[in-house]
């Protein structure tokens, strides 16, 4: 049987790579974004295309609507869709933070909501969280990003407890510095915020040290490969560290205490 798998966040960087190797994999799959005119390659690759806005109940009870009335099941679901929106935490209007919130995390819950019923139904599925090394890390100008990640962990971790009872698993992606357009839209949201406050100093120098990190960054496609592998393997683990140094940094920040990491980080920003 053909499993079905939707991906959010399907118009760029991880969904499209992660889109597209599914369906050379075999699977149906559904690639969900804003800007349907962004997936014409995904098209023609065989993803069937949803418009679907995370912020948007409606958009979002109608793309997954579309899909059981159509295949009458979901089987994997990638919550890829994200926004990283950086800042000084003084200095982020509050409504902008709200709206990280209702993308990472309100719009990621509300989605598995919806597919949730299905899955109970066929006592099958699996939910697949894209969350970030900055789900068990922090750094300065990401407090409400970094707060989005550590909180879908923590929604993921709950989440993969109540479901075990129904055969749906949860699992994490946490991806290092990958190549997207994401690294550039937030160090233009911390200039913009940040460059001309009392925070400009230090945000120049992490401005630079994120320049410096897309350097080192791996491929979309590397992070893509390892949502499949979660998605198909028997056993999943429930976190997977993926790409652009991700393991080895997770690793250095088990070794140090608070105050050693804080210290390793600002000595970066030079």
């Amino acid at each position: 049987m053909v499993k079905i798998v939707l991906v959010t966040g399907a118009s760029s960087g991880i969904g499209k790579e992660s889109a597209k190797l599914f369906v050379q994999k075999g699977y149906t799959v559904y690639g969900a974004s804003r800007r349907l005119e962004k997936m014409k390659d995904l098209k023609e690759a065989g993803v069937k295309l949803l418009e679907m806005d995370v912020t948007d109940d409606a958009s979002m009870v109608s793309g997954v609507k579309t899909i059981l009335d159509k295949e009458k099941r979901i089987d994997i679901l990638v919550n890829n869709a994200g926004y990283g929106s950086f800042g000084a935490l003084e200095d982020v209007p509050i409504p902008e933070a709200r709206y990280q919130f209702e993308v990472n995390i309100f719009g990621l819950a509300r989605l598995t909501q919806l597919v949730l019923p299905a899955m109970r139904k066929q006592h099958s599925g699996r939910i697949i969280n894209i969350s970030s090394i900055g789900g068990s890390l922090g750094e300065p100008h990401g407090s409400w990003y970094h707060a989005t990640k550590f909180a879908v962990e923590g929604l993921s971790d709950c989440l993969r407890m109540e479901l075990k009872q129904f055969g749906i698993d949860v699992v994490i992606i946490k991806p290092g510095a990958i190549l997207t357009e994401w690294n550039t839209i937030a160090r233009e949201n911390l200039l913009k915020v940040s460059g001309n406050t009392d925070y400009q100093i230090l945000a120049a120098k992490h401005v630079k040290m994120m320049e410096m990190a897309d350097q080192k960054g791996s491929l979309p496609i590397v992070v893509a490969r390892t949502i499949v592998k979660a998605a198909s393997c028997k056993r999943p683990k429930t976190r997977y560290a993926t790409g652009g140094g991700a393991k080895i940094i997770l690793f250095v920040k088990k070794l140090l205490s608070d105050r050693m990491f804080d210290r390793l980080m600002l000595s970066l920003m030079r």
